[in-house]
């Protein structure tokens, strides 16, 4: 992982605290979808792999719910997401 989790609190304004908890649930949600796909792929038993990939979607699902909070917390973030959806139509014309 390339941020640091948890960050230093002390230099996070308090009327960001909580968009900032919300981040690092998804960076860890993220993560750990990243490492349970990556063992199923390398895991020999097919009960093995059909777990890993089970538990890396409802990774997925909260990293979901952590986005949800954050579009609800942070306005310009969810502007954002749809500037980004909009950017991605045009420049794959889909």
């Amino acid at each position: 992982m390339l941020s640091q989790i948890p960050v230093n609190l002390e230099k996070i304004k308090k009327e960001d605290l909580d968009k900032e908890i919300l981040r690092a649930g998804i960076i860890a949600e993220l993560d750990a979808v990243n490492l349970y796909e990556q063992m199923a792929t390398m895991a020999d038993s097919a009960a093995i792999k059909k777990i890993l990939l089970d538990v890396a979607k409802e990774e997925k699902t909260h990293v979901g719910e952590f986005q949800a909070l954050l579009l609800k917390e942070d306005g310009e973030q969810s502007e954002e997401l749809v500037k980004g959806g909009e950017e991605v139509k045009e420049k794959t014309k889909s």
